[in-house]
């Protein structure tokens, strides 16, 4: 079992940025493929970013490419996912979760262990 936890969401400006951590616990993440999803209210819940297990797949949203980093420090067991040239169509709840595929995987049903979420509210 791998228990996630994520943090650092909040109001941010348009234009600002913000990093996200997602600790995790139960188990050592660096034999697993790391994600981040995101729900807009109203919305289903999308792909943002992926970091397989040996970093060869990093892949991001259309939407996010260019803006959106996505990291990890093994030693901590922590991913990060760093936002910048925040816009409002950002705003969202933010997911970490993990999967034991090998390769970068974006669909949500690939994944195994998912974390509570956290708020991100970009003001315009």
């Amino acid at each position: 079992q791998v228990q996630l936890v994520e943090s650092g969401g909040g109001l941010v400006q348009a234009g600002g940025s913000a990093r996200l951590s997602c600790a995790a616990s139960g188990r050592t993440i660096h034999t697993y493929t790391m994600g981040w999803f995101r729900q807009a209210p109203g919305k289903e819940r999308e792909f943002v970013a992926v970091n397989n297990w040996s970093g060869g797949d990093t892949f991001y949203a259309d939407s996010v490419k260019g803006r959106f980093t996505i990291s990890r420090d093994n030693a901590k067991n922590t991913v990060y996912l760093q936002m910048n040239s925040l816009k409002p169509e950002d705003t969202a709840v933010y997911y970490c979760a993990a999967s034991r595929a090998y390769r970068g995987v974006t669909t949500q049903k690939e994944y195994d262990y998912w974390g509570q979420g956290t708020q991100v509210t970009v003001s315009s």
